[in-house]
């Protein structure tokens, strides 16, 4: 497995930082956020270091759909929501802060005043 010895992402793959899986497969696992903007923000991450979306390989896009499904269904459930988004920001411009590729599964309620676009 890559591993780029500064990422903390990397840290939390390799067992060397301790984190709460949600979720976990071959290539991804999901934890939750650090800094949730609701509650069950969570995040979907790939094991091996690649920086961001376009540096995945697409030989990976079942996997990672199905971490999304499956950790989606476990946030719906457990915080009673109604939907979800899934974002990634890629490059420092779109607001990625970590550079090792990551999607953010943020839980809704209707009317819950969170505002993502417009």
């Amino acid at each position: 497995m890559e591993n780029k010895k500064d990422c903390i992402f990397c840290k939390i793959a390799q067992g060397e930082i301790k984190a709460e899986k949600i979720y976990e497969h071959d290539n991804f696992f999901a934890i939750p956020d650090a800094n949730p903007i609701v509650a069950g923000h969570s995040l979907i991450i790939s094991k091996k270091h690649f920086e961001n979306t376009l540096d995945l390989p697409a030989s990976l896009g079942m996997e990672l759909l199905d971490a999304i499904k499956r950790t989606s269904e476990i946030l719906i459930k457990k915080y009673n929501a109604t939907g979800f988004n899934v974002v990634n920001n890629n490059f420092e411009s779109a607001g990625q802060i970590v550079k090792h590729v990551h999607f953010h599964i943020i839980p809704r309620k209707k009317n819950d005043g969170l505002k993502l676009f417009g």
